[in-house]
């Protein structure tokens, strides 16, 4: 995700790839709303886990809408959507949120994500477990 010097927000997600991937299988990276999703004003988020549940939940486009129609946080939203309805569900990954702020939030339900954030003072953030 980024967010530049004129508050427009950006996300990209890559599928990670063709190994081990079953023939002709779309995952959620590609699909808005599932894998990726940015919104100017809102909100821009990146996910990575089991596709087939980010799909079925619209993972990315929830978070959005929560905190456009709930008001909530980037935290509480990202929370929510994690830990709340993927897990309820029996879905397992995670994902990085970043607000028109410039606030950066990382939630998952998995043991690790590999991660990094940078801010515009180049504070450097690189991450793999959970409890990091």
């Amino acid at each position: 995700m980024a967010l530049d010097s004129h508050g427009n927000l950006a996300a990209a997600t890559s599928t990670g790839g063709v190994t081990n991937k079953k023939f002709g299988r779309v995952g959620d990276s590609p699909i808005i709303g599932a894998g990726t999703h940015a919104e100017n004003g809102n909100v821009a988020v990146s996910t990575t886990g089991v596709g087939e549940y980010f799909i079925r939940k619209q993972v990315a486009g929830d978070l959005a809408a929560r905190m456009r129609y709930l008001n909530e946080d980037v935290h509480t939203a990202s929370e929510h959507v994690i830990h709340g309805e993927l897990e309820a569900m029996g879905g397992e990954g995670g994902l990085i949120a970043l607000d028109a702020k410039g606030e950066i939030h990382f939630a998952m339900n998995s043991s690790g994500m590999y991660r990094a954030a940078i801010d515009v003072n180049g504070n450097l953030e690189v991450k793999i477990y959970a409890d990091e």
